[in-house]
């Protein structure tokens, strides 16, 4: 597995014009993550440091090619006093696989402040690291993921709502300590965000064994953070049907600060034979 600085260092290669590495993968796809992961680093090469991303919003349009690098044409949309907006298109073999529109504010802006509270939950050390609970199989899979540590909060030990369809909760946070640039860890938690959120939509479909596949993907950005510190991604899912879920998630700091919030659709196709790497993605 690839280190996460280097799956983000975005390669300039012409003006606006920004090349993303392709490492060693088991999947048949691109992960999603890194797609996203790198469009948001090429775009914020192309704008000053006084301004901060605050908004994300993509489509995954085909499947990427894991070996292959994607190459992510940035488009300076406005330039402005107070935001900079920016769209890139993320590109293999001459076709599209990826369009994001990202928004950036400017960091010195001020204005009222208030935050959802964290949900109750165990801390991550009283977790089992996940690594440990893989099969054989999963683990050969998994190890695409291995520099970060995902602990999933068991049922029993969650307070739940009855007005929520599905919910779950996972801690994350990359394993090895990570440079200080800001711009780094929001690269970092853009890639990690499409992780086990789709499978939030799978609680109360245990029995179900879905095609999956990310769609789209939003992020909103609130408050700064260490994307190698733990983080509680609490996910719901307000609805499924037609072969899409719709998966949402708040993403707090240990210490409760409410830093990050995503909404992802899926695809949850069933009646159809799933992809064989799948199998091992169903979760996510």
């Amino acid at each position: 597995m690839a280190a996460i600085e280097d799956i983000l260092q975005v390669e300039r290669i012409e003006t606006d014009i920004y090349r993303g590495p392709a490492f060693p993968s088991h999947l048949q796809r691109t992960f999603g993550g890194q797609v996203a992961g790198q469009a948001l680093m090429s775009a914020t090469r192309t704008v000053d440091d006084e301004f901060g991303v605050h908004s994300l919003h993509g489509y995954f349009l085909r499947p990427g090619n894991p070996d292959l690098p994607a190459v992510f044409l940035v488009d300076r949309i406005r330039d402005g006093r107070s935001f900079v907006t920016r769209r890139v298109t993320g590109i293999q073999n001459g076709e599209a696989i990826f369009t994001m529109s990202a928004s950036f504010h400017v960091r010195t802006d001020q204005g009222y402040s208030h935050q959802d509270k964290m949900p109750p939950v165990p801390a991550p050390t009283e977790l089992p690291d996940r690594l440990d609970e893989f099969s054989p199989e999963e683990r050969a899979v998994f190890k695409e993921w291995k520099n970060f540590d995902i602990r999933v909060v068991p049922r029993a030990q969650m307070v739940t709502s009855d007005y929520f369809a599905a919910q779950q909760r996972v801690w994350f946070r990359y394993r090895h300590p990570l440079p200080d640039d800001q711009v780094f860890h929001v690269g970092t938690l853009a890639y990690m965000s499409d992780m086990t959120l789709l499978g939030s939509s799978r609680v109360p479909h245990q029995e179900s064994n879905p095609q999956v596949a990310s769609l789209d993907h939003a992020m909103w950005f609130m408050r700064e953070f260490r994307a190698d510190d733990w983080l509680l991604y609490d996910q719901t899912s307000p609805s499924a049907d037609a072969g899409r879920a719709l998966t949402q998630g708040r993403i707090f700091d240990r210490s409760g600060t409410l830093v990050a919030a995503v909404t992802q659709e899926g695809l949850a196709r069933t009646g159809r034979e799933m992809p064989e790497d799948q199998h091992a993605r169903r979760d996510r």
